[in-house]
């Protein structure tokens, strides 16, 4: 029997990987299919390359057309989820893609998003410890963030096997142009990015910074403190995040890789390099999967680690996909690959 699901938000980047993802699981089917100003619009005049969608328009964002499907994907921009999600039915499992229920701390929310806070939910990243397990069942997740994901994952380890500081972490990370989403600003336009990136949200603006300190400080048992400095980069999707943090006494490379190891070894997605392989985002296009490399630079005394993701899949849709077969009681794994697309 198979499970339907609805996706709000579907006219954008997000949405369109989701649909096909969806597409081609073994499970779902896609149900209501919601773009509040492309409503009427066929399916496949936003997303061509969906064609098994050739037949479908995009319906009006409307609760009760939503709380038909048996799950339903919010791939809304952020502060449009919390009073859509309040209308649908406490029952119905929903996967919230935006940021409205990631954060715990209101004034957090307020400073860096503005209007009021939604509440929190089940932060749905797997791999931390507990989370999997929380999941099960779970009618209301928070999908991570895409800059987030990668970060995250590549220092909770190291903070959680008390390697390094969690109060002076710096993170310099590159997102493809589909992370803005689909605005048509000249900051976006090809002749803008093509050969050429740029700063953006500089000196501890970006609306990410607290979710990433949110997760770091759990993990760390301390209060985590983050630069993060994004970047624009010319190219349409991935996230190549570099991430430094002073190193505890003593510790080398090889605790570094141990810690990695020790935590990810058995984690479908997540791929700890072979020594002095560096992730690239090529290597995870199109993928779920998560690229990790680390090394303990002795000069300068911080560990620094290196994650690729593709923003739209794991980053995103793909996680949110993970995060529903778990609630759901399905393979983790079903309609989604750990393989790239390369070159």
């Amino acid at each position: 029997m198979s499970i339907t699901a609805a996706v709000a938000g579907a006219s954008g980047y997000a949405g369109g990987e989701l649909l096909r993802l969806l597409l081609a699981h073994p499970s779902f089917e896609v149900g209501p299919v919601a773009a509040g100003a492309k409503a009427g619009s066929s399916v496949t005049s936003v997303h061509p390359h969906l064609t098994a969608l050739t037949d479908r328009h995009f319906v009006a964002t409307h609760a009760a057309e939503l709380s038909q499907a048996d799950v339903v994907f919010l791939a809304l921009p952020h502060g449009q989820s919390g009073e859509l999600a309040a209308a649908l039915p406490i029952d119905l499992p929903i996967v919230d893609l935006g940021a409205d229920h990631r954060l715990v701390d209101p004034h957090a929310w307020t400073t860096y998003y503005g209007g009021g806070h939604s509440g929190t939910w089940l932060y749905g990243l797997p791999e931390l410890p507990g989370v999997r397990d929380a999941l099960s069942g779970a009618t209301r997740v928070a999908n991570p963030g895409c800059y987030p994901t990668g970060v995250i994952l590549g220092l909770a380890p190291l903070l959680a096997a008390d390697l390094i500081e969690p109060y002076d972490i710096v993170v310099l990370a590159a997102s493809g142009t589909t992370g803005a989403g689909r605005g048509a600003t000249d900051a976006l336009m090809a002749s803008e990015v093509m050969g050429s990136m740029s700063a953006y949200k500089v000196g501890g603006t970006h609306q990410h910074t607290p979710e990433i300190e949110q997760a770091l400080s759990a993990a760390a048992g301390d209060q985590a403190t983050v630069s993060f400095t994004p970047t624009l980069a010319p190219m349409p999707r991935g996230i190549l995040a570099s991430s430094t943090a002073r190193l505890k006494e003593g510790v080398d490379t090889d605790e570094l890789h141990e810690a990695l190891h020790a935590v990810y070894a058995h984690e479908p997605f997540v791929h700890i390099l072979p020594p002095g392989v560096w992730p690239r985002t090529g290597a995870v296009l199109g993928s779920n999967s998560v690229h990790l490399q680390v090394a303990a630079d002795r000069h300068s005394g911080r560990a620094v680690v290196v994650s690729a993701i593709d923003n739209l899949t794991k980053g995103a849709a793909g996680q949110a996909l993970q995060n529903a077969n778990l609630m759901l009681g399905l393979p983790e794994g079903s309609g989604l690959t750990a393989i790239g697309v390369a070159p």
